[in-house]
């Protein structure tokens, strides 16, 4: 292993540990934030010890800084050589940093069940990426006792938000002037349905008071968090060592936001149709980037673009296959026309498709 990539991995399972310390302290002052502060610090540096391990880049070129936490989960997801993350797991990493954002920079009231599901889950993750990524068990870096532990686990997802809008509904009694408890506690569900819906933006003061008005009237909570409604968490093992997991309801599709979206995150539960993202054929591309049919063939196997969900994405309809291509398709064609000379591609191509070229 790479040496800055050992001192990586070993920086943040120490941050991993401070966090569950903290979690488990007996007094409640500065926990909260100090729990989302060092569990999302703690993957930010993962993320980055296993990005370096399988062969990546943590610094773009000419730049004094290392790469952000976006940066790293969407390498982590979409990059075909690195890639170690499951849907599922961005999600909930999404969650955490979305969570820290708002504990480090304003301020968010999560309840303890709230806040338990996210360290256990988050342990769970790390122990889970360890594993896929370095083939170590995260029992051989932490001692014993370092597990977050409470005396209220929540029992499903669906029945910790629904009691927590119920809590949220009493706040917002006429005569309670708990507006601002209120929005706190809003805010962090707000916060979990942004990072699922794949936003990566702090809720306003004028949606978490439309959030409230929707609670107030009487609506279902999975029709005011329709994201937190499609997932759920799924537990293994039981006492100390329980392990919780955020998995989709079946047939709940997730996207992955285009890179440079405003506000976006790196994927979400998907709200268009993918096939709006993936919006070119073959042809239809070619027309883009100014090639011929064939020439644009060689250009998607030069670049790999097959292999890059967030360029290409094959569609099942009916018994038929469709290989359709997105907009980025287009940039990383031009990019690699600028590096190479067509002609040489083309030759090199065909080196290796005799019967494609012949055609």
């Amino acid at each position: 292993m790479k040496k800055e990539a050992k001192i990586l991995l070993e920086k943040s399972t120490e941050s991993l540990v401070l966090s569950i310390e903290l979690f488990n302290r007996p007094w409640d002052r500065g926990r909260i934030e100090s729990v989302l502060i060092l569990l999302d610090h703690s993957f930010e540096l993962l993320l980055k010890a296993a990005i370096l391990y399988r062969g990546g880049k943590i610094r773009e070129q000419r730049a004094k800084q290392t790469i952000g936490f976006d940066t790293c989960v969407r390498k982590a997801f979409s990059e075909g050589k690195i890639r170690f993350l499951t849907e599922e797991q961005v999600l909930q990493l999404q969650a955490i940093n979305s969570l820290r954002d708002s504990a480090q920079h304003h301020f968010i009231d999560i309840s303890e069940q709230l806040l338990y599901l996210h360290a256990q889950a988050g342990l769970t993750l790390f122990k889970d990426i360890l594993k896929a990524v370095f083939k170590t068990d995260l029992k051989t870096k932490l001692p014993a006792r370092v597990l977050p532990l409470s005396t209220t686990p929540p029992v499903d997802l669906a029945t910790l938000f629904d009691n927590e809008v119920k809590e949220v509904h009493k706040l917002l009694q006429p005569g309670k002037r708990r507006h601002v408890e209120a929005a706190a506690k809003l805010r962090a569900l707000a916060i979990m349905e942004g990072a699922i819906q794949g936003e990566n933006l702090q809720p306003t003061q004028g949606e978490l008071r439309r959030l409230g008005k929707a609670i107030k009237s009487g609506v279902s909570w999975t029709d005011i968090f329709p994201g937190v409604a499609s997932i759920n968490i799924t537990a293994e093992g039981h006492g100390p060592s329980i392990d919780l997991r955020i998995t989709k309801e079946k047939g709940v599709p997730v996207t992955l936001v285009p890179e440079g979206t405003p506000g976006a995150a790196v994927i979400g539960i998907k709200r268009v149709s993918e096939l709006d993202f993936y919006n070119l054929g073959r042809d239809q591309l070619a027309a883009k980037v100014g090639l011929g049919g064939n020439k644009t063939t060689a250009m998607i196997w030069h670049a790999s673009l097959k292999a890059d969900s967030e360029c290409c994405k094959e569609f099942l309809i009916g018994k038929s296959k469709f290989t359709r291509y997105s907009q980025k398709a287009i940039t990383r064609i031009k990019e690699e026309l600028k590096k190479g000379s067509i002609d040489d591609i083309w030759e090199k191509y065909c080196k290796r498709n005799k019967t494609a070229c012949k055609k």
